[in-house]
């Protein structure tokens, strides 16, 4: 059985790697072979609910968290102060060895044969996907064919006025693939994003700037992580003032953004500087990072200053920073516009709707983000192996992770800009933690061959030390404020953390466990009665996904539905009660209606 998968970014790299660990040939189809797992934007993996995905792709077996920790030079937990749900580990990166250390991986996968060569088109027979054609001629015969294309599908490079085809910086767009794709009849929206000028580090007067040190001690993506993690740099906060605004408003009319040569949409969580400036006219100034792109080079990325404005304008951006006046550009700023197909043509195994056997994962659904693309990709490779073997598909729940919720959104919703995870997308955000990844995606992963026994048995073991704590607090007791309590309700109260706990009880109780360890112990007690809540709505949401709507039901016949609610549903038929519940303006009223119906129908 052989998986073709066109493209090295982040996506084909775990559809490739996945395809292999479950003993299917896969082959990972690149324009460049020296450009596989290139950061094309910020050298830097993780953050708000991106980091959540970071360590559900390494329970699955996938490749990023090791990578990312391999070859961080800086290492920070967001939200550390606050609740486990919503804390998310972030790196900053060395992007030359990121993709050194991924092409050494991918050189080692048994079973993973890396390809150059340009797609020119999917070869279709009989409703299904047989194969890629080569623009050197020539086919690629496969079983199911994945493909992540990122922003190559037909992209284009702006700068100010200047443009030119390209998938990014300096690389050629893939024309005939994103020509290929509208002729089979796919539905393509055009999308837009950005990345900042890269800046000379002997340029920057760094006094001018905050530093930001990664955490100590350092806390790695991975469950086996490749090596001890450790900080080596540091980054800089800056903030852009009110000159920067006059500077940009003045020659709004040169942005490829703002002239009209744009049309795509650009995210909205990732904004240019020039929709800072607009889209926030009362702020008089915007915050910005200064990030090393590695060890061995003098390039900064600067975070935050992200644009399609001419190059002598972001210089005089630059001149009205303080700091920046006489930073050197290394690299210009620019706007890329692509192809990006509607996610809603998809089903949730990534499988197209339109082609059988062919699967579409990361930036070419309309998603932003390497984490993202990464998810996606795992997705897509696994259910690509299972659709060739006719076996059932891997599909993840919004309960069990957030790439569940992630694929969810997209194949239902589709998409208007680039999607972007957020922890607040997740309505089961308690239950989807760092800290218990192995507890939610183990089992998958163990059944799917991506990972061996002995790293299951290994974070199976981990797992059940926790619950020994928490058995042992559920047992233990100790006096405050006079009472005596058992440790697990004294570490309910707000304020009191397991440190605090152990110091009152006078005995270790964290011996040999790690922040995550904590986290995951923390979260069971200060949570339990939420996540008990979320529980029983997760088993009221489960019998509502097996509650099958008919197709021909007549939803006029359904007593007690509004003439608004019966044309939504009509137009929409929703397979069961669940799809129901995910349209807009259904109420839950609505939805018990249609459950009795259905149940008086059927007898029940």
């Amino acid at each position: 059985m052989r998986i073709v998968v066109i493209g090295g970014g982040h996506a084909g790299i775990e559809a490739a790697c996945a395809v292999a660990r479950m003993g299917a040939e896969a082959v990972l189809l690149t324009m460049h072979l020296e450009t596989v797992a290139q950061m094309s934007c910020n050298p830097s993996i993780g953050g708000i609910a991106k980091g959540h995905l970071v360590r559900e792709i390494d329970a699955l077996g996938g490749a990023m968290a090791r990578a990312a920790d391999a070859t961080a030079i800086h290492f920070k937990v967001l939200n550390r102060s606050k609740g486990p749900a919503v804390r998310a580990t972030r790196t900053q990166n060395d992007k030359a060895a990121y993709r050194g250390y991924l092409m050494d991986f991918l050189e080692s996968v048994p079973r993973l044969q890396l390809y150059q060569s340009v797609a020119a088109g999917i070869e279709v027979r009989n409703g299904r996907a047989v194969g890629v054609r080569l623009l050197e001629g020539g086919l690629l015969e496969a079983d199911a064919v994945v493909i992540c294309s990122g922003t190559f599908l037909d992209g284009r490079i702006f700068i100010g006025a200047a443009s030119y085809p390209a998938g990014r910086a300096n690389e050629p767009p893939s024309l005939q693939l994103a020509e290929n794709i509208r002729a089979l009849g796919f539905a393509t929206v055009r999308l837009k994003t950005g990345t900042p000028m890269r800046l000379h580090a002997d340029s920057i007067d760094w006094g001018a700037f905050t530093p930001q040190p990664g955490d100590e001690p350092p806390q790695p993506f991975s469950l086996a992580p490749p090596r001890r993690p450790r900080n080596r740099v540091l980054c800089h906060l800056g903030h852009t003032g009110p000159e920067v605004g006059h500077i940009v408003r003045d020659h709004l009319h040169l942005s490829a953004l703002y002239s009209g040569k744009i049309a795509g949409i650009g995210p909205r969580y990732c904004p240019s500087i020039e929709d800072k400036i607009v889209k926030f006219p009362d702020r008089e100034r915007h915050h910005f990072y200064l990030e090393p792109e590695g060890l061995r080079t003098k390039e900064i990325y600067a975070n935050g200053l992200s644009s399609s404005l001419p190059v002598e304008v972001q210089r005089m951006i630059l001149k009205a920073i303080p700091g920046l006046e006489r930073a050197v550009i290394v690299r210009p700023a620019y706007a890329i516009e692509y192809d990006a197909i509607q996610p809603t043509q998809l089903h949730p195994t990534l499988e197209s709707r339109q082609v059988g056997r062919l699967f579409f994962a990361g930036q070419v659904n309309g998603t932003s983000g390497y984490e993202e693309a990464a998810g996606q990709g795992l997705v897509a490779g696994i259910n690509a192996v299972l659709r060739a073997r006719g076996e059932p598909p891997f599909i993840l729940e919004r309960n069990e992770a957030y790439i569940g919720v992630m694929v969810d959104d997209i194949v239902r919703r589709g998409v208007d800009e680039p999607y972007r995870l957020f922890t607040a997308r997740a309505e089961y955000r308690l239950q989807l933690r760092e800290d218990n990844v192995f507890e939610r995606l183990g089992g998958h992963a163990l059944r799917h061959d991506l990972v061996s026994r002995r790293d299951y048995d290994r974070e199976a073991r981990r797992l059940e030390r926790r619950r020994r704590l928490l058995r042992r607090l559920s047992l233990a007791k100790s006096r405050l404020d006079d009472k005596s309590e058992t440790l697990f309700q004294i570490l309910k109260r707000p304020g009191m953390s397991l440190p605090d706990l152990e110091r009152l009880h006078g005995s270790p109780l964290l011996r040999g466990m790690t922040l995550l360890d904590a986290s995951y112990v923390e979260a069971r007690v200060k949570y339990e009665g939420y996540i008990e809540i979320q529980e029983r709505e997760v088993a009221k949401m489960k019998k509502m996904a097996a509650t099958v709507i008919p197709p021909d039901l007549d939803f006029a016949a359904v007593a007690g539905l509004s003439t608004e609610i019966r044309q939504k549903l009509s137009q929409a038929r929703p397979a069961t009660l669940r799809d129901a519940a995910c349209l807009p303006g259904v109420t839950p009223a609505a939805l018990n209606a249609i459950g009795i119906h259905l149940a008086l129908k059927h007898g029940r």
